[in-house]
């Protein structure tokens, strides 16, 4: 089967247990970093109309809500709270991903070694095609995570980033109804890419 270039219309977005109780063990990933890319992704998928289902876990006893940064770029979202390391094995947030009624997933996560991996290889075994962020995921130890990342791609989930997966929903900075839109993402949350936009834009028309 062609790895074939993903098109919005196929696609939504699942956030799975971003929430700062988790976060505090993240080894493998600065974890502003890891902010600032998992509110990029989110942006992304607003930006080119993807649905986004969003799940937490032990939210009153450890973990948190929906980390607040995260929540302010998708105020719409409700997360759904759960008790199973699994999301897949939740009815509710099994039923959210499904009645998106899309067949290719994004993911993206805490913790890579479980809450991540699980649903992940659940919706594989369920014949979805996923897409797992791998810099808006976070391990507990660079090594836990990469093996993570191996055994999903292994079960045929497709690694990614977030800058690859919005330069491929864009494609063509011609797209006008999406330019403005992913131009801003980048040039807030790309780092040097970012820098190298906005300076373009203002060397071009100067004010």
């Amino acid at each position: 089967m062609p790895d074939l270039p993903i098109e919005p219309k196929d696609c939504a977005l699942v956030l799975v247990d971003q929430q700062a109780g988790l976060a505090f063990g993240v080894g493998s990933i600065d974890r502003q970093m890891l902010l600032n890319n998992v509110i990029a992704l989110a942006r992304t998928a607003t930006v080119f109309g993807m649905p986004i289902v969003a799940s937490t876990s032990a939210t009153k006893v450890y973990s948190g809500p929906l980390m607040p940064a995260i929540h302010a770029a998708i105020p719409e979202v409700m997360a759904i709270d759960r008790r199973n390391m699994n999301m897949w094995e939740d009815d509710a947030a099994r039923d959210a991903i499904v009645a998106t009624g899309r067949r290719k997933l994004i993911f993206s996560g805490l913790l890579t070694e479980a809450c991540v991996t699980f649903p992940v290889l659940s919706a594989r075994a369920a014949g979805y095609e996923v897409h797992v962020v791998g810099d808006a995921c976070g391990g507990l130890t660079p090594v836990s995570h990469d093996l993570a990342m191996r055994r999903m791609a292994a079960a045929g989930a497709k690694p990614t980033s977030w800058i690859q997966l919005l330069l491929e929903l864009q494609r063509d900075w011609t797209r006008a109804e999406t330019y403005d839109g992913a131009r801003a993402i980048v040039e807030a949350h790309g780092g040097g890419y970012g820098i190298g936009l906005a300076y373009a834009r203002d060397m071009i028309n100067p004010q």
